[in-house]
């Protein structure tokens, strides 16, 4: 087994691991803070196994790709940050 293609077993392994343990984190919560973080974390894997297959394949258009989960997963945990920081601040002005 060449050296790139033992790198690759490796980062889909730990890749796939990453991504159990955050659906795991995301299904049990138990704030919506958790469940952010655990879709950031699938987001970030997704990218590893991207630059896996990049590596692999010897594609350099994989690694666009990547940039572009990467970009996207941004985005998307900033605007849920903001969800639910505008969420929590509600929830204070209702208090008594």
């Amino acid at each position: 087994m060449s050296g790139t293609a033992l790198a690759a077993l490796m980062i889909v392994a730990a890749s796939a691991v990453a991504i159990a343990l955050a659906l795991v984190r995301l299904l049990r919560g138990p704030t919506a803070a958790d469940r952010i973080v655990a879709l950031d974390i699938v987001f970030s894997a997704s990218v590893a196994l991207t630059a896996a297959a990049a590596l692999q394949s010897g594609r350099v258009l994989f690694l666009d790709i990547a940039i572009g989960i990467a970009l996207v997963g941004f985005v998307a945990t900033v605007v849920w940050a903001r969800v639910v920081d505008r969420t929590d601040t509600d929830r204070e002005d209702d208090a008594p």
